[in-house]
């Protein structure tokens, strides 16, 4: 439409008086009775009237004018040179064009009541004259940012997207927001939906792929093949100054964690020692291609082992293996770790990554704790040289068994194999602390392979001084049972029987390394994006996918269960690690060791190794005094009991048994936290009319409204927290506060109970079953002649709402003229229909006396 002429404008001014005389006859409630003229304020004027002349403008408040007086909210526009104002009718910027005719007059008397300082006129002549020319403003116009807006009250401070959720969000087919487009969606999700069935026929556009098309993303499938593959992310982003400190941190790890990898194996989980390369060989390869954590690097850790091993035990206990049968210990091991990664991979297929969250702080540092006490314990018997003797009295016993059997037999030591293993651990942890305390101010020292020259140095002297001759145990030959990285399926018929007993030591494996793999990502990140390196948005789902599917994978090669691990990671990226490409690095390392330097592991001491797993555990153990302290300084007295029952049952009992009672704590504990009713008895600050507060924190300094019991629900309704809601509200109702024994009589008078105000602004949202609970409750009171407000209710377009008007409860209730916008609002609604029951009561009465004068 062509910019209106001065006469054209002028000739609207008719119009626009007519609208404001009727301003009176059309009152809005809502409208302020003095207009802010924030317009005013932001543009500098040279000959502004004084602030009272100013303020006493007429003023328009009619539906026709509202529009103008929202125009003096200031919107911003994005794009490509920088921030401009948006060019409708919210701003005095906005370009006359696109102003509906009813508009203008409101508009142009706006701008003709400030005269703008020649450089803001200059600068709005210059944004009509480039919207001229490029064509913005127009109804055919299709450029960005620029084009056309429906016409939408904004308020103050807000800017202008391009994301509007009305009927084009959602390709023209309203639907409720937040909700899937169709029932393919819902059922599929959107990146199966239009990932892979490319829309599934669908009616509607899905809220990814409308934005994906406005701003110019043309292949959706190789968007959500990224997101879910992240090596197809990442590998763009790859850089040839990343190798250099990758390859660094790729051979650091290897020469720490390879020997770790066979004392794994041969130690804890009583598997031949190449079993436990396989899980450096094949996972954090696996990983590297699916994981979203570039820093993290899965591996062995040393209480997967140990419960892998406790499965093998249990069968040579049972007599269907035997401690020399490496082949099929191996199988076995196969079965554990193949259970626990299909265990995660169902976990990220069903969208479980939350459940990171439900096993508490305490529970892990106790379990974790007494796992380390237990290794420790555990490497002491090969440590002293007593593993052939333990093997016939306490090798399946529990740890207080294994505690008892060293103290009796310290003396039955061997003295070589106790001073290597003991001066190997001495070595290690000497030179740990020193890293420590150096790596702050050089951090170079992380480089030091410390570890890796002990392990070297053990067996050039155990092969020099013939130590293996002189008693001391060594590796010995190690070599596959078969051959080398050969695939087994591990459900073979045949081994359905060792499935049935690993199931449960699966589950706890899967949960713990899930766990630890959470809280490693969690402290890692996915990149600093303000720092070197690729970045890949991280997910706790397919973090599930990535670590199942390295399991799955790792087990049919018979490999130990491999997870992530937070100190392992920290070494990496220490070290230079910077991409994925340091796990894969890692892989190939570990793959080229397996394959050419086996038979240099011959003369190895198995005394060093033990130690090298014997500071593991220490520096399992190492961090519980820190959360004890915390917990006690706190009191968190539940968080102490929970950790020490779950550190005895393990210690004393066993691992699964410790385990098993620590979820069944935390699950009741969840349960007991989620179950109770968090209702507040609210009390108004003395001196003001509309400021409530917790009655039951300072009693003292709050005045009670008589005649009033004013309750606040501060969380969402649930079938789970409403069972106990309603005797909560009659423990309120009896004493005023929820804290008070049910055994106390009533000391409340039934008189304060007769208005129920409820605060439910933080009732964000509610299911049929606390519907329910909630309209027995109002109808209780209801039959009791007590009337109930309602305050903060959600908007009328909440499902909260919804439920409360399709329920019943607002009918119930009285009608909406029962739910208010505040606890003072109630108050007066109540005063107001007191006064109005009393008044209609007299009149008529008096109608009534009349007419019996008259007869």
């Amino acid at each position: 439409m062509p910019p209106k002429t001065q006469g054209e404008a002028s000739s609207s001014e008719p119009s626009h008086s007519r609208n404001s005389s009727n301003a009176s006859a059309r009152h809005n409630t809502h409208a302020p009775t003095t207009p802010t003229r924030l317009r005013t304020v932001q543009v500098p004027s040279e000959g502004s009237a004084s602030p009272d002349e100013t303020m006493h403008r007429p003023s328009f408040y009619d539906d026709t004018a509202q529009a103008s007086s929202s125009s003096q909210h200031h919107d911003l526009e994005f794009s490509t040179d920088g921030i401009h104002p948006a060019y409708d009718q919210t701003s005095a910027y906005s370009n006359n064009e696109n102003v509906p005719p009813r508009h203008q007059g409101a508009i142009s008397e706006g701008i003709s009541e400030v005269d703008m300082e020649p450089t803001a006129r200059t600068r709005l002549l210059s944004h009509q004259n480039r919207d001229a020319t490029a064509g913005h403003g127009s109804t055919d116009c299709n450029q960005g940012t620029h084009s056309p807006r429906p016409w939408l009250h904004r308020r103050y401070g807000s800017f202008n997207s391009q994301i509007e959720f009305d009927a084009r969000f959602t390709g023209g087919l309203r639907s409720p927001v937040g909700e899937p487009a169709d029932e393919t969606h819902a059922l599929l999700g959107d990146a199966v939906a239009d990932g892979v069935l490319g829309g599934a026929g669908g009616q509607k556009m899905s809220t990814t792929t409308f934005l994906a098309k406005e701003h110019g993303i043309k292949n959706h499938r190789l968007m959500y093949l990224a997101y879910y593959i992240p090596i197809l992310s990442w590998a763009p982003q790859y850089k040839w100054r990343y190798l250099k400190g990758d390859l660094a941190a790729a051979v650091t790890m290897a020469s720490f964690y390879i020997p770790m990898a066979l004392s794994y194996a041969s130690n804890l989980a009583h598997l031949p020692p190449v079993n436990g390369l396989y899980s450096f060989a094949i996972n954090p390869l696996i990983y590297g291609i699916l994981g979203s954590c570039p820093m993290m690097i899965v591996g062995p850790e040393a209480p997967g082992s140990l419960l892998t091993g406790e499965v093998v035990r249990e069968n040579i206990k049972k007599g269907t293996t035997g401690d020399q049968d490496g082949r099929l210990n191996a199988e076995i091991a196969g079965i554990v770790t193949c259970l626990a990664g299909a265990f995660i991979f169902v976990a990220g297929l069903f969208r479980l990554g939350f459940l990171d969250n439900v096993l508490s702080r305490p529970f892990l540092r106790g379990f974790i704790s007494a796992i380390g006490i237990v290794i420790f314990i555990d490497q002491l018997i090969p440590e002293m040289g007593l593993a052939r003797l333990a093997a016939d009295q306490v090798s399946h016993g529990s740890c207080l068994d294994k505690v008892i059997f060293l103290i009796r037999n310290i003396g039955n030591a061997h003295g070589l194999t106790t001073a290597v293993s003991f001066g190997a651990f001495a070595i290690i942890m000497f030179f740990r602390e020193l890293k420590k305390r150096l790596q702050p101010r050089y951090p170079s020292v992380a480089y030091i392979p410390d570890r890796f020259v002990v392990v070297v140095l053990s067996a050039l002297f155990a092969w020099w001084f013939r130590w293996d001759e002189q008693g001391l145990a060594i590796l010995g030959e190690v070599k596959p049972s078969g051959p080398i990285f050969a695939v087994h399926f591990p459900f073979d018929t045949s081994h359905l029987k060792y499935a049935s007993d690993a199931i449960n030591t699966a589950l706890i494996i899967a949960l713990l390394g899930f766990f630890e793999s959470s809280v490693a990502a969690k402290s890692l990140g996915s990149g600093d994006r303000s720092k070197d390196g690729v970045h890949v948005s991280l997910s706790a789902n397919r973090e599930l996918i990535a670590l199942g599917t390295a399991n799955i994978t790792g087990g049919l090669f018979m490999a130990l269960p491999a997870f992530g691990g937070y100190g392992r990671s920290k070494v990496n990226a220490s070290t230079g690690g910077l991409t994925p490409m340091s796990s894969i690095f890692l892989s190939i390392i570990t793959i080229l060791c397996t394959c050419f330097l086996l038979p240099y592991f011959y003369y190895l001491p198995k005394g060093v190794l033990c130690s090298m797993v014997s500071v593991v555990a220490y520096s399992l153990v190492e961090e519980a005094p820190h959360d004890i302290k915390f917990f006690w300084r706190i009191r968190g007295w539940s968080e102490l009991a929970l950790m020490f029952i779950i550190f005895l049952v393990t210690i004393l009992w066993d691992l699964k048994r410790g385990i098993g009672v620590g979820i069944a704590l935390s699950i009741l504990r969840l349960i007991k936290h989620a179950t109770r009713p968090r209702i507040q008895i609210l009390g108004r600050v003395p001196g003001t009319s509309d400021k409530f507060a917790n009655a039951e924190l300072d009693p003292g300094s709050l005045e009670f409204v008589e005649g009033f019991l004013i309750v606040k629900i501060p969380e969402p309704l649930t079938f789970a927290n409403t069972g106990s809601l309603r005797n909560r509200l009659r423990r309120l109702e009896d004493h005023g506060t929820s804290a008070a024994h049910p055994a106390l009589p009533r000391v409340r008078r039934e008189e304060n109970n007769k208005n129920i105000v409820f605060d439910v602004h933080g009732v964000t949202s509610l299911d049929g079953a606390g519907t329910q609970v909630l309209y027995e409750i109002v109808e209780s009171y209801r039959k009791r002649d007590v009337k109930v407000f309602f305050c903060r209710v959600p908007n009328e377009r909440s499902a909260v709402w919804e439920l409360f008007e399709s329920s019943g409860i607002v009918e119930l209730c009285g009608g909406r003229r029962h739910f208010v916008k505040s606890v003072e609002e109630a108050l007066r609604m109540t005063e107001l229909e007191r006064m109005s029951e009393e008044f209609g009561y007299e009149a008529g009465s008096s109608r009534a006396g009349s007419s019996s004068g008259v007869q």
